[in-house]
């Protein structure tokens, strides 16, 4: 596909698109609770993305290598779930889980793209750190996204901060990516890496950053229904995203209502 560098009237529907989807995900993480299903998050999510006119981006996507469409509009990922988990009536939140809620939406023909791990009502102070550590690895991301830089100072900043956290893992075979015109754009963005390196950032160009970090090792497994990834050690996930917009001085968060 290519890097595509966003033109101004892409980049404010984008815009739009972005303060939608993080009004929609706000609204979602309000009702995290115990005794919630993780179908009713989904429910609930698409419900206020078509009230908007908008639509799913992640209903029916089926990327290069997936077995079948991703049959959700949210991606629900409780615990050691990494990423992509499916929502499922019987799959009930209880005290004291984490869950990552993970959202896209496609306004106008533009996309967008969006996580959160929330606590679900009171959770262990090592689930607090993992969390904490995790949004603050994206914004470390976020602040090292610029003009004139390369992709490769994104994830030696997001694996520099993180090293000096403590023992988490930094989940290698999930990255962030390009966004806008698809989902899922070039170029990807991993979460490591050396500084001075990979693709150029240009002013124009939209990417989503999205660290995951375990409470134990890097390494991950799919699950029997072919989309959820979760920790092998069975040890608790975060992952925290925002879209942004590479400007010529500092990233601007496009995710943000």
């Amino acid at each position: 596909m290519g890097i595509i560098i966003k033109t101004p009237a892409e980049i404010e529907k984008i815009r739009e698109a972005s303060k939608r989807l993080a009004f929609v995900l706000d609204e979602v993480k309000k009702i995290v609770k115990p005794g919630v299903s993780t179908k009713e998050l989904d429910k609930y999510a698409e419900k206020l993305i078509r009230e908007q006119g908008d639509s799913p981006a992640f209903l029916n996507y089926r990327p290069v290598g997936a077995k079948k469409p991703f049959p959700a509009s949210l991606c629900v990922s409780v615990n050691e779930e990494v990423v992509h988990g499916i929502p499922k009536e019987d799959k009930i939140l209880q005290e004291g889980d984490i869950v990552c809620i993970d959202l896209g939406i496609n306004h106008k023909g533009v996309f967008a793209d969006m996580a959160y791990t929330v606590p679900v009502g009171e959770v262990s102070s090592a689930s607090k750190k993992l969390m904490d550590t995790t949004q603050r690895s994206l914004m470390v991301g976020i602040d090292a996204a610029r003009g004139g830089g390369r992709v490769g100072d994104i994830g030696y900043a997001i694996e520099s901060f993180v090293k000096k956290q403590g023992r988490f893992g930094i989940v290698e075979v999930l990255a962030g990516h390009g966004v806008g015109r698809e989902i899922h754009e070039d170029p990807y963005i991993p979460n490591f890496g050396k500084k001075g390196t990979g693709a150029k950032l240009v002013p124009g160009m939209v990417i989503a950053i999205e660290p995951m970090l375990n409470n134990g090792t890097k390494n991950v497994v799919i699950g029997k229904d072919d989309w959820t990834i979760s920790t092998a050690d069975k040890k608790r996930s975060a992952h925290f995203e925002h879209t942004i917009l590479i400007t010529e001085d500092e990233p601007e968060i496009l995710t943000i209502q």
